[in-house]
């Protein structure tokens, strides 16, 4: 594909991202979005709603009820828009009959130049190790599916695990290995493999900061950054670059304990996931213990960092992983980090 540059484009182009349809926007991850790009004050943001639901949009978006039955429903509601955020949960099948699909498919022949499909979370273009947590097969077929169409471009957020809700959200050692409700911490090996992982503001700072970009380069001589550079990519952020011994120090300086008030245990990564992968049927507490375990193994496959980062050219502030884990038990105290 030729380079696309600003020059280059019609009279009257705008080269920006003016218009942004955002499906889930009163979810936990696209509700973090919608409070971004509304602060940011840059976009006009239209919020995808599925008819008769009762989820509620912040003010200052407007809502465009849709029929997912009905492609041109979709299609008239992503008219004019220039780029599609969907948040959908993670069982969102890649059959061609789940809503992803249909709002790709809509997206396509509405003609928006960029999509961002569901795939918050770990490396995105890793297909081995997404297949073994069990989480490939939703983004790997939203790819193809924009890339066959051939009128969108992708763009993924890879943000690893969100912070606040894997550190948190059951209470038990499940996750990040460390169980809050009754102080009981599982280390994998050491506990000292290094992982990237995003809280949700910072996930919302990142796509509202990649928003706010010009759309193209100016020209060929043009290296500041610009949304087309992610075109077809992913773009990696981060809040931490942290081990689970790290995030326990935060956890004990919060709650004002120390090592002598958890029952702490160390298990080999595999032998760990091996476990949660022979659990028959759909468990939960399986599933979870699958993919945290995995991300963790000793290969360096779960630190973002070696991509390189987006964060400064997105303009995303250094976080304090106290006021983070500090906020994640606050938000597990009033009761948000629930499925």
């Amino acid at each position: 594909m030729s380079p696309k540059f600003a020059k280059d484009q019609p009279a009257g182009f705008v080269n920006r991202i003016q218009k942004v349809a955002l499906v889930g926007a009163g979810g936990n991850i696209g509700g973090y979005f919608a409070k971004h790009l509304l602060a940011a004050g840059k976009h006009q943001i239209t919020a995808i709603s599925r008819a008769g639901s009762k989820s509620t949009i912040p003010e200052g978006i407007h809502r465009v009820s849709v029929d997912y039955n009905d492609e041109s429903s979709l299609v008239e509601a992503l008219r004019g828009q220039d780029f599609l955020i969907i948040t959908l949960g993670v069982s969102s099948r890649g059959d061609g009959s789940n809503a992803s699909d249909k709002l790709i498919n809509a997206a396509a022949a509405a003609g928006v130049p960029y999509v961002m499909p569901n795939a918050y979370g770990p490396d995105p273009r890793n297909d081995k190790m997404t297949m073994e947590m069990g989480l490939r097969e939703g983004f790997r077929s939203a790819r193809a599916l924009v890339e066959k169409r051939g009128v969108s471009s992708w763009i993924a957020l890879a943000c690893g695990f969100w912070y606040e809700w894997s550190l948190v959200s059951d209470g038990q050692p499940n996750r990040f290995g460390i169980g809050f409700e009754d102080r009981a911490v599982t280390f994998f090996d050491r506990g000292e493999e290094k992982i990237t992982t995003t809280t949700w503001d910072q996930c919302g700072r990142a796509v509202a900061g990649l928003l706010a970009l010009k759309r193209f380069p100016e020209d060929e001589h043009d290296t500041s950054p610009a949304v087309d550079n992610w075109a077809n990519k992913a773009v990696y952020v981060a809040s931490f670059r942290v081990s689970q011994k790290d995030m326990f120090e935060s956890a004990k300086r919060v709650t004002g304990t120390t090592d002598a008030d958890w029952k702490i245990e160390y298990v080999g990564s595999e032998e760990r996931y091996k476990a949660a992968a022979a659990v028959p049927g759909f468990d939960m507490v399986a599933f979870s213990r699958k993919m945290y375990t995995r991300v963790f193994f000793q290969t360096g496959e779960g630190d973002h960092s070696r991509y390189g980062l987006a964060n400064a050219a997105l303009g995303l502030p250094e976080e304090d992983i106290d006021e983070s884990t500090k906020e994640g038990l606050r938000l597990a105290k009033a009761g948000i980090l629930k499925y």
